[in-house]
């Protein structure tokens, strides 16, 4: 895999109901998700935008469940070693909750948390090409990734010094801080600010229209919880929760 270490790669929905996460994602956003499992001995549905993979669904099992598992959306930091920033979080107070671990023709992977407690995953893939799940301009892709934490400063320089990620730039938002925009070396990849709640990373994807996501969402048993918002460059974000209790995030075109 040739993207660079800091970088967005993958997208993957942790839901208690493969099946109805599906019947609801694929009208919402677009996508084309797999009816059966696309990788042996687990339920793991592959999700396809327009012109690549993006992501997968996987199913919570009852193992996970009594560890607390919730459902949620979770991203995939591509670096250049597992192992090495596994330490690295460790080192920098965050925490390792699956070790680094082979996946056979996939890559290596372990899952990790934050200081503050939001959780994602580190990846190197063994497969050749450019991941472009995270791609701002493409549909079906995310084009967003939204750090809400509960402190800013401390997640940041985190994620500073073991990604490398810089905050050049900033937009103020009166009493709830600043909105800092993340660069992975010269690619924005999304923001950090201060939020309620546990600590979390909200990706946002990208549809054609907000108005006609809004309505796909109330056809198929979702809920929008806060937009339609515009906000600079012209595009419109809602903020929803699906029919499995997982928060949800869609930026697009009126």
């Amino acid at each position: 895999m040739t993207n660079k270490h800091g970088e967005f790669i993958w997208y993957e929905l942790m839901t208690t109901d493969l099946d109805a996460a599906r019947a609801f994602y694929g009208p919402v956003v677009g996508w084309a998700i797999g009816a059966a499992s696309g990788m042996p001995g687990m339920d793991y549905r592959m999700i396809d935008a327009p012109d690549a993979s993006v992501g997968g669904m996987m199913a919570i099992d009852d193992d996970m469940a009594a560890q607390g598992m919730k459902p949620l959306w979770i991203g995939y930091i591509g670096v250049d070693d597992v192992d090495a920033t596994a330490a690295a979080i460790k080192e920098h107070g965050g925490r390792i909750h699956v070790p680094p671990t082979d996946i056979p023709d996939v890559g290596r992977f372990a899952m990790a948390s934050d200081p503050q407690g939001a959780p994602f995953y580190v990846m190197r893939g063994s497969v050749e090409g450019t991941s472009t799940a995270f791609s701002p301009d493409a549909p079906g892709h995310c084009c967003w990734n939204e750090l809400a934490t509960s402190d800013q400063d401390k997640a940041d320089a985190f994620y500073a010094a073991v990604f490398g990620w810089t905050n050049p730039e900033s937009m103020p938002m009166g009493p709830m801080g600043d909105y800092r925009f993340l660069y992975a070396g010269d690619i924005r990849i999304g923001a950090s600010m201060r939020g309620e709640g546990a600590p979390r990373w909200q990706p946002y994807f990208t549809v054609p229209s907000i108005a006609a996501a809004i309505e796909a969402v109330k056809a198929h048993g979702g809920r929008i919880d806060n937009g339609p918002h515009e906000v600079p460059g012209g595009n419109h974000i809602i903020v929803g929760t699906d029919p499995q209790g997982v928060r949800f995030a869609l930026a697009g075109g009126a």
